[in-house]
């Protein structure tokens, strides 16, 4: 082999190797701070969501912004356990179930996402400043708001929103 192809041989295995090592820090960086992937575990937002759907979260949406009624969130408890679930609440509301129907500030949500198995009634509650009341659409299998295990839900717990469901291909779309 002659000297020059030699050289120009190192020089593309040099390029081969900064570009791979771009799009690594690349990846890392969209993937610490613009999006996520999450597969959903468990039926907790079920008919919306199924257990092994997989799911794009925007995580910097909520840095400039705030969740919105109906969003669908992800919730970081510790380094094993996120949570996906919808947001009924924010800061200053009053949340009631009766009936199976849910109330806010006194008006009946429709909830048309919903599975309609029974589930029980829930004593109003206020929203404490800085908090969200998140639910699940399975809401009679779902850990949420309602109870102390996860309680009112501070910002800084919510990861990022839901915006796209990219398995099943049958499902893919927004969510």
């Amino acid at each position: 082999m002659r000297e020059d192809e030699k050289s120009k041989g190192n020089l593309e295995l040099k390029e081969w190797i900064q570009s791979a090592l771009i799009a690594i820090i690349l990846a890392f960086i969209i993937k610490m701070f613009l999006f996520d992937f999450v597969m959903v575990q468990g039926s907790s937002m079920f008919p919306t969501l199924e257990e092994g759907n997989r799911l794009i979260v925007n995580k910097i949406g909520y840095t400039i912004g705030e969740p919105d009624y109906g969003d669908i969130v992800i919730l970081s408890y510790s380094d094993s356990v996120e949570y996906v679930k919808r947001v009924i609440g924010k800061a200053g509301d009053t949340i009631e179930i009766k009936d199976m129907v849910v109330y806010r500030n006194g008006e009946a949500l429709s909830e048309d996402y919903i599975n309609t198995q029974a589930y029980e009634d829930f004593a109003k509650v206020t929203v404490p400043d800085g908090t969200y009341f998140v639910m699940g659409d399975n809401r009679a299998n779902s850990s949420d708001s309602r109870y102390p295990s996860l309680g009112f839900v501070k910002k800084d717990a919510i990861d990022g929103k839901v915006i796209f469901r990219i398995w099943p291909f049958t499902e893919v779309g927004t969510v």
